[in-house]
C-alpha cells in the first residue's frame, strides 16, 4: 500500500474582502472548521466565504515554507500571484 501525504497551502476570502492564508492536510475539511467559528482566530471575526486556492505540495515542510512566502507579500502582490494562477479579485 502506498502511503501519499498531501500538503497543501491554501487562501479563502473573507467576509471584509480579506485574505487568509493557512497550511492543511484536507483544506475542504480546515474550510468548514474556519465557517464554524473553529478555525483560526482570524477567521473567528472574518468570516470566510471561499476557498480562492490551493496548491497541493510533496512535503509539510514545502507547504509551510510557500505559506510563510505567501503571508509576506503586500495584498496587491497577493492579489497578482493569484491572478497568475487564473483567481481575479475585485
Amino acid at each position: 500500500m502506498v502511503k501519499t501525504n498531501n500538503y497543501f497551502m491554501y487562501v479563502l476570502l473573507c467576509e471584509d474582502n480579506s485574505l487568509y492564508t493557512g497550511f492543511t492536510t484536507n483544506v475542504e475539511k480546515r474550510f468548514l472548521k474556519h465557517r464554524s467559528g473553529r478555525g483560526a482566530k482570524y477567521t473567528r471575526s472574518h468570516r470566510p466565504i471561499k476557498i480562492l486556492f490551493k496548491r497541493e505540495f510533496e512535503s509539510k515542510h514545502d507547504a509551510l515554507s510557500a505559506e510563510y512566502a505567501f503571508k509576506q507579500l503586500s495584498r496587491s502582490q497577493k492579489i497578482a500571484y493569484l491572478a497568475q494562477h487564473g483567481i481575479l479579485i475585485h
